[in-house]
């Protein structure tokens, strides 16, 4: 499939990205100042500059429904539980990446309907690549802006697998991988969602993430990872489900391109959770 992505919504959704991704890139070309919230994770102004055209951009479209994002105060768990469909944003995912200037960093939207995310967008601004997904519709890859939409597609899992571990968080994990995938796996860093995608291209097989993680930070990619063929796990082996409570802090999980396999018992054998 080549030119138009063929589904309204997530054409525009994707567009909101790039004018995001255009407002980080004006910053990330510049000298800029960090600061640090509560939870000492860093904050720019390219977050914030993100955050303002995301925000707009979803308030233009029609209907207009709630969003929540990491830049943004978020709302009373009350109100939220009411919600059938909603954004969940994350406007600069991997902002430790982008001060480190290594462009390992993405732009996330994604809508969540029922519990479950249901379209994806994640922009990786530096490299222009932008993937998307809409339930029943596929996941598709975008090379540069106006470029053609290639449909993506995970792969069996390969002998050795490759995993794709996380940059600025790593994890006494070791033992578990080998457990369930050998001890030939081979490792590739990767800062933000971009981890999701390299699965959801058939380029990597599994990213096992211990320790926290957000709902913003895994939505987008996660639809972009199912509609390709993968699945975002706990580690009961249970799918991921989204605004289940007060907390917006995620499980730990399992991404996986290999959906055929019998990742539960995998899980279970390799003693966890």
């Amino acid at each position: 499939m080549s030119g138009a992505l063929g589904h309204a919504l997530l054409e525009q959704v994707g567009a909101l990205a790039r004018r995001a991704g255009d407002a980080i890139m004006a910053i990330y070309r510049q000298d800029f100042e960090v600061e640090f919230k509560a939870d000492h994770s860093p904050l720019t102004a390219a977050d914030l500059a993100a955050q303002k055209v995301i925000a707009a951009g979803l308030a233009s479209l029609d209907p207009v429904w709630p969003i929540v994002s990491e830049e943004a105060r978020q709302l009373p768990w009350e109100q939220r539980r009411q919600w059938t469909r909603y954004w969940l944003v994350d406007p600069l995912d991997g902002t430790r990446e982008f001060v480190k200037r290594n462009g390992e960093f993405t732009v996330n939207i994604a809508l969540i309907e029922n519990h479950h995310s249901v379209l994806g967008v994640v922009l990786a601004p530096v490299t222009g690549e932008l993937f998307a997904a809409a339930q029943g519709h596929g996941a598709w890859q975008q090379a540069h802006e106006g470029g053609a939409w290639q449909r993506i597609a995970t792969r069996a899992l390969a002998r050795p697998a490759r995993v794709a571990g996380s940059r600025s968080h790593g994890g006494a994990q070791e033992d578990t991988l080998r457990h369930m995938l050998g001890d030939d796996y081979q490792l590739q860093p990767l800062g933000s969602s971009l981890k999701f995608c390299l699965i959801a291209r058939g380029a990597a097989d599994v990213y096992l993430r211990r320790g926290p993680t957000s709902e913003w930070d895994t939505a987008a990619a996660q639809c972009v990872l199912e509609e390709a063929g993968g699945a975002v796990l706990d580690l009961h082996g249970q799918p991921f489900r989204y605004n289940r409570g007060e907390s917006l802090l995620n499980p730990e999980f399992i991404a996986v391109g290999d959906s055929g396999i019998d990742w539960t018992r995998k899980l279970r054998d390799a003693g966890l959770p």
